[in-house]
């Protein structure tokens, strides 16, 4: 079953939804000094949520997920007070930085808000809606659409609320910090020097209907999402497992790969992530025809975990709705695999298509593939 996007709300460095897809056009960047942790983890910089007061907010990830959540169930105008609603949100580290701040400072916490269910509830004004978080690396959100997808065809929901949502914490900083030398300060991705990822934050939520049901109040049609877990490596990407997870998705939303005109990357700006990605996309779509626009978010947003899949979809079907694909920010030169790619770089490219596909990668091999369409 083709899957509508009603109603939808998203939280980046960069501001809500209209101001993330301004900024990117206009190749703007949410890099800042990190902020909030101690010193040695090797990282100086990072793209936080803008706020109004210099302290740490206690939960701060739920307060973005319920924010999202309360506008796309808003836009939609779906009651789950009396609708049949399920939410599930996808994150990478769940509220592990209010567990550190527990730890090392006493900050309350209790264990319950280490997921998202009350944040769900309190957003959607005490619903009791079923709430499943899935910690599922960086293609979390992705998987939670094809989850959703899964519940609407199997008539097990009238909507459900997919979202995804992270905030920094200092022990994946740390993590991030051992595999380079020296901090990188800004993440570029297919550029010929970059020197690794940096962490973004915030949260992105969409409500998913029966596209029959949806008529006139459609964003875009989530058209088939294609998964795969290769568990190749603990950490590296296998290019195999991508292809399988593109090609997944192409037979689900029916399409062939002459139809899709613009990819939104995965793009992570490190070593192993952007020549295997350029390489499964050229296999893809091949190397004699002119391909796809192809392009990322995270050189503007940085590389937002669970929430990173439903960013791009959402600035994927602005896009299209538009015909304006943004450029990649930080890239200069592009590394030799993705050389015959069609990057947008040095500002917005105009793009004539119906049809998206949003590339999502995680830890372990588990990655989703979305197909969307949006029609002017």
């Amino acid at each position: 079953m083709t899957a509508a996007i009603t109603g939808s709300g998203m939280r980046t460095c960069l501001g809500d939804s209209a101001q993330t897809v301004k900024a990117l056009l206009a190749g703007e960047s949410g890099i800042g000094p990190i902020r909030y942790y101690g010193p040695g983890t090797n990282v100086t910089h990072g793209y936080h949520i803008r706020e109004d007061t210099d302290e740490e907010r206690l939960l701060r990830c739920s307060g973005w997920l319920a924010e999202c959540v309360a506008e796309a169930v808003r836009h939609a105008g779906v009651d789950p007070a009396v609708q049949r609603v399920t939410a599930l949100v996808g994150t990478g580290l769940r509220e592990l930085r209010s567990v550190e701040r527990w730890a090392h400072d006493g900050a309350p916490l209790r264990r319950h808000q280490t997921h998202f269910a009350a944040a769900v509830r309190e957003a959607l004004n005490g619903a009791p809606v079923e709430v499943v978080t899935v910690s599922n690396a960086c293609a979390a959100s992705g998987h939670m659409l094809a989850l959703g997808q899964d519940l609407l065809d199997l008539g097990e929901a009238d909507a459900v609320v997919v979202a995804g949502c992270d905030s920094m914490s200092e022990s994946m900083l740390a993590m991030i910090g051992l595999v380079t030398a020296e901090p990188t300060t800004a993440l570029r991705p297919f550029e010929t020097t970059r020197t690794g990822v940096l962490l973004g934050e915030g949260a992105a939520a969409v409500v998913l209907e029966p596209a029959d049901r949806a008529q006139g109040r459609t964003e875009a049609l989530v058209r088939g999402v294609g998964l795969s877990c290769d568990a190749y490596h603990e950490t590296a990407p296998d290019v195999d497992g991508i292809v399988r997870a593109m090609t997944d998705a192409h037979t689900r939303a029916g399409v062939s790969p002459d139809q899709i005109g613009l990819v939104l990357a995965h793009g992570t700006g490190t070593a192993l992530n952007d020549p295997t990605e350029s390489t499964a996309l050229r296999r893809v779509f091949g190397e004699d025809g002119p391909g796809p626009l192809v392009t990322g978010i995270k050189g503007a947003t940085g590389h937002t975990s669970g929430g990173a899949a439903l960013m791009s979809v959402l600035v994927a079907a602005e896009a299209l709705r538009t015909g304006q694909a943004p450029p990649v920010v930080g890239l200069d030169e592009a590394i030799p695999e993705a050389g015959s790619l069609r990057l947008v770089r040095g500002g917005p490219q105009p793009v004539d298509t119906a049809l998206a596909q949003i590339n999502a990668f995680g830890f372990g091999g588990v990655n989703a593939v979305t197909v969307i369409e949006v029609t002017r």
